[in-house]
């Protein structure tokens, strides 16, 4: 049951939208087909953008990033291959031009006078994360386990069976410390402007000794980043958008059944008890809890399209602290 207090329209607001809202599995990527989706998107985020005072909007990346990496594949002989975070910054400038032209063509129609700005965002990690020891995060395309192992012996990428669909590149993937550029975000959301940020999770970043940053090659979680992000902005509410209405449990068992409102303890048991896949809901659930312990009061797990409806309380799993 969904309660009274968490139909209020929240005044400022970040939203986190997944990669494969932006590049579904089932396009081959082309930029009309891409142009097409992020007005579909644009369309789903228009309500919201009207409904909020400040709103900041991150994205996904993991599909395109790993098409980047695969064009530098078929490139390679012609082309020196750029490292992976200068990848994810690419992703961020091509995502977020597309979305970005989505949502002003929506508030010209609308005749709303809000611009958009699209911040191209580093994100500081620890250069002693574990995750570069082991890397676990999947990007890009599914492969056959005949072509994921030629790519794993001519390029030396760590390819792992996915979900039961197929092979994928994995990569680091560390947790997400500070956002280097969190003023300048805080400083354009503050006007009314609509802010795309932290894209594909963020530019990962290590310090140097002489207290400079440097990129290195890695893809941050972007629903990390994004609750990272709303806590240091004093955003209350967390809005998460994906293929699903809402998380479920006890998947694809006769006990399954979908969560409506759920606080963060008992969201928490169902995580420890190995409800949810680490390359699916996994990662938007522990993002949820990590934004709830950071201070927030309102994490929404939601399908895009009903995205208005999770926030006025009519869909969505919404977790609150205990």
């Amino acid at each position: 049951m969904i309660d009274a207090e968490d139909m209020e329209r929240p005044e400022r607001l970040v939203v986190a939208v997944g990669g494969n809202a932006t590049h579904p599995e089932d396009i081959r990527g082309t930029t009309a087909e891409q142009e097409q989706i992020a007005a579909r998107t644009a369309r789903a985020l228009l309500p919201l953008v009207q409904a909020a005072r400040e709103i900041v909007v991150t994205h996904g990346n993991g599909p395109v990033v790993g098409k980047i990496m695969l064009r530098q594949y078929y490139a390679r002989a012609e082309v020196p291959p750029m490292r992976l975070d200068v990848c994810v910054a690419h992703s961020q400038g091509g995502i977020g031009h597309l979305l970005m032209q989505g949502l002003e063509d929506e508030l010209m129609r609308a005749a709303d006078p809000r611009r958009v700005a699209c911040v191209i965002t580093r994100v500081a990690v620890s250069a002693q994360d574990e995750a570069f020891q082991h890397p676990r995060k999947p990007i890009g395309p599914f492969f056959s386990q005949e072509k994921a192992a030629e790519l794993q012996a001519s390029l030396g990428w760590n390819m792992v069976e996915d979900s039961g669909r197929g092979w994928r590149y994995v990569v680091p993937s560390p947790k997400p410390r500070e956002i280097l550029d969190l003023e300048l975000i805080a400083a354009l959301a503050a006007q009314g402007i609509v802010v795309i940020a932290a894209g594909g999770g963020g530019i990962p970043m290590v310090l140097r000794a002489d207290g400079s940053y440097a990129g290195v090659p890695a893809v941050i979680d972007k629903d990390m980043t994004s609750a990272l992000l709303a806590n240091r902005l004093g955003i209350d509410t967390l809005l998460i958008l994906t293929a699903v209405p809402k998380v479920l449990v006890d998947f694809r068992t006769p006990r399954e059944r979908a969560l409506d409102r759920v606080s963060a303890s008992e969201l928490e048991g169902y995580l420890q008890d190995g409800q949810f896949a680490d390359g699916s809901m996994g990662p938007k659930v522990e993002a949820a809890l990590k934004f709830l312990a950071g201070g927030g009061r309102r994490a929404i797990i939601a399908a895009l399209d009903q995205a208005l409806a999770a926030i006025e309380g009519r869909s969505g799993t919404h977790v609150v602290p205990d």
